[in-house]
């Protein structure tokens, strides 16, 4: 052989060997987000006490997923889903996104924002997500799936998408850089849980929520979990055996209403004697956490655990307002509300990361983060920080206090120019931000101002607005420079005829 024909040789081996070598050292990524749970729907406690509800839900895999990796206590998501979910993918805060409210129907606001009494909410972009820019009332960037793929990852998406309008894109998660798709679509519900519903496809008027893609469940007695968790046994079996680098977001629709038993874990709730929307509750909890089990399980027996970051979410507080027994708004103890309200129950979320690359020396932290944090994290995770991206993200990256690094607390903003529908604690149109120990919360439609302790008052209980004028005026100039900072959409008022007012120009502050 030549010595030019060796050096070839050993330029072209050098080169697949160091291409090989970057593809293996990229850690396998599971992102495993649940629709609607609470911050106190699961039997791992994430606060100082251990409460009734940890002691009702049976979810043992969580418990062995906390054991493994670590609690964040003070994990925050948006009040509603889809906007949780954009942040997800974009790295951006949802004021700036403008998906501030969940997305169905194409090009209108939702019904509850119709035609108001009160008010006239801004025009949002209630079509969702786009990778183009040109396409009305959508967020354009370039989405974290994406990203992943361009660098390696066979992608895969499972269970609920809500990312984007009906007949937009964005809707199929194969139109923002995944690999496969399995039963994600627009809607953010199924319209039935049960295989034998065909997951709702048999009722035609109500086909938008029906679940798509998994026909050869149809007919058969089995839960929409259990389902779309062996479709992801199925197609997590192309990478595990390429050893090709994956990044599996399992995105379930449980526990999202309508509440529907779970059989197989039924029955044990039955005998404690929960009312029956509670007992279908608990199982649908527990449904959820067998199906982070068989993932685990299945990496576990594969040899390539070792080898992957798994993360675990809430999208948004626990269902509290409508579809549960007993008393309202109280299902998410000692948290204030759920789902909907900028109070904690609505907006604070369990949440795990177990990553055999970061060594921790704690179990517990308690830095606060929040949903558009995971952009930037995953992309460090999987050594993609150097990306580039159409959009300018809010995220900061929680990996450093996984390498037991302390950094410096920044503001958190929530922003819902917007109507959800029920009502209750909380529940409205409003601004907020959180900074250190100090919660500061602007209704807009009551022109109500609150300040809360989270250090010394969990629950909300006491507002110190009267009591620490000086700190509540700081935070609204805070929270009004953020979102003058991004061009925050703000609803109007029919009553005074005039755009609601910057938290700064309340008449506290002047």
């Amino acid at each position: 052989m030549s010595l030019f024909r060796l050096f070839f040789v050993l330029t072209i081996f050098l080169f697949l060997s160091c291409n090989n070598s970057n593809e293996i050292n990229k850690p396998n990524i599971v992102l495993f987000m649940v629709d609607d749970l609470g911050w106190q729907d699961t039997s791992v406690s994430f606060w100082k006490n251990e409460t009734k509800f940890n002691r009702l839900y049976n979810t043992p895999n969580m418990e062995i997923l906390a054991n493994m990796g670590v609690k964040f206590t003070n994990a925050y998501a948006t009040p509603v889903c889809s906007p949780s979910r954009i942040s997800l993918m974009t790295g951006m805060n949802a004021a700036k996104h403008r998906v501030t409210n969940w997305t169905l129907n194409p090009n209108k606001k939702k019904p509850a924002e119709i035609n108001h009494k009160n008010f006239e909410f801004p025009d949002w972009n209630y079509n969702g997500l786009s990778t183009l820019d040109s396409i009305s009332n959508t967020i354009y960037s370039t989405p974290l799936p994406q990203i992943l793929k361009d660098n390696g990852y066979y992608t895969i998406h499972a269970g609920k998408a809500h990312l984007g309008a009906i007949g937009y894109p964005s809707s199929n998660p194969l139109n923002i850089g995944f690999d496969i798709n399995i039963a994600g679509h627009a809607a953010g519900a199924p319209q039935s849980y049960l295989g034998i519903d065909h997951f709702g496809n048999n009722d035609k008027s109500k086909k938008i929520w029906a679940v798509p893609g998994l026909e050869k469940y149809h007919g058969k007695d089995i839960f929409l979990t259990q389902a779309i968790s062996e479709e992801v046994l199925e197609k997590l079996q192309k990478p595990i055996n390429s050893k090709s680098p994956f990044f599996l977001y399992f995105s379930l629709y449980n526990v999202h209403a309508p509440l529907m038993e779970d059989n197989r874990f039924v029955e044990k709730y039955k005998n404690i004697g929960l009312k029956n929307s509670e007992i279908k509750y608990a199982s649908m909890v527990e449904s959820m956490d067998h199906a982070l089990g068989i993932v685990l399980k299945e990496l576990e027996k594969r040899d390539v655990l070792k080898n992957t970051i798994v993360v675990f979410m809430s999208d948004n507080g626990g269902l509290s307002a409508v579809a549960r027994d007993g008393e309202k708004h109280n299902h998410n103890f000692p948290l204030k509300s759920g789902k909907g309200s900028i109070y904690e129950g609505g907006i604070r979320v369990p949440m795990i990361v177990y990553s055999p690359f970061h060594k921790t020396n704690v179990k517990e932290i308690s830095h606060p983060v929040i949903i558009e944090d995971f952009f930037p994290s995953i992309l460090e995770f999987a050594k993609c920080e150097e990306s580039s991206f159409v959009q300018s993200i809010d995220g900061q990256s929680f990996i450093p206090l996984l390498n037991n690094e302390i950094i410096e607390e920044k503001p958190l903003f929530w922003h819902y120019p917007n109507w959800w529908g029920p009502s209750g604690p909380g529940i409205g149109s409003y601004s907020a931000v959180r900074q250190g120990k100090w919660k500061f919360i602007y209704f807009h439609d009551t022109q109500i101002v609150e300040l809360y302790n989270l250090e010394n008052d969990i629950s909300e209980n006491n507002n110190l607005i009267s009591l620490n004028t000086s700190r509540s005026e700081l935070l609204a100039n805070v929270l009004t420079k953020y979102l003058k900072s991004v061009d925050a959409q703000m609803p109007f008022n029919k009553i005074t005829n005039s755009k609601v007012s910057w938290p700064d120009e309340h008449p506290l502050f002047k």
